[in-house]
């Protein structure tokens, strides 16, 4: 991390903004935002986005301020951690969204789309081919991906979830993943 930009020690801004320091404030979001938006940015790959939670790691510092425990880190991970946060659920969201999403008609047509790519059964036969190989894993490697790509979970967040070392479930996706990769090279999908 580079060191801040800000004339006050970030500690001390951070204290000023508790109180409600408006200016304190100002130089805190003009001495990290682009920290924030770097990392925030890199997690979500969209600038729109990206700006949207910036805005909101920046009103969460604003309203929070006093909850930072200089005891336990600075204020430059502090709010790494909060964009990091912010990030990491915004694109949760996001692909939750796109999961449950049904495209309008005026979509489909886009000029540039591939007509197959929306082909009905195609689409069913690429979903076919993917839940047999799916199948085809043993369950705990099974469980793991179905977890991490139709969940959206970490890999930190599926071993709480099924009560296993972290260890144990990168094996199992690294594995699973490995094991997938051949079962579909044997079969090949449809042609597009």
């Amino acid at each position: 991390m580079s060191e801040p930009r800000a004339s006050v020690p970030a500690a001390d801004l951070l204290a000023r903004i508790a109180r409600g320091d408006h200016e304190a404030f100002r130089e805190f979001y003009d001495a990290y935002a682009s920290l924030a938006f770097g990392l925030i940015r890199r997690i979500l790959r969209d600038r729109e986005a990206a700006e949207e939670v910036l805005q909101e790691v920046f009103w969460q510092i604003w309203c929070d301020a006093a909850a930072f425990d200089p005891r336990r880190g600075g204020p430059e991970a502090w709010l790494v951690m909060r964009a990091k946060t912010r990030a990491i659920d915004k694109l949760r969201s996001i692909r939750r969204r796109e999961q449950t999403f049904v495209a309008s008609v005026d979509e489909g047509a886009a000029p540039g789309a591939d007509p197959r790519a929306d082909d009905p059964a195609v689409a069913a036969a690429d979903r076919t081919l993917v839940e047999g190989a799916l199948a085809r894993l043993p369950d705990p490697q099974r469980r793991v991906i179905e977890l991490a790509f139709f969940g959206g979970l970490t890999q930190s967040e599926i071993a709480a979830r099924l009560r296993e070392p972290i260890g144990t479930v990168k094996t199992r996706a690294r594995l699973g993943l490995e094991r997938l990769r051949g079962i579909l090279a044997d079969r090949e999908p449809t042609a597009r």
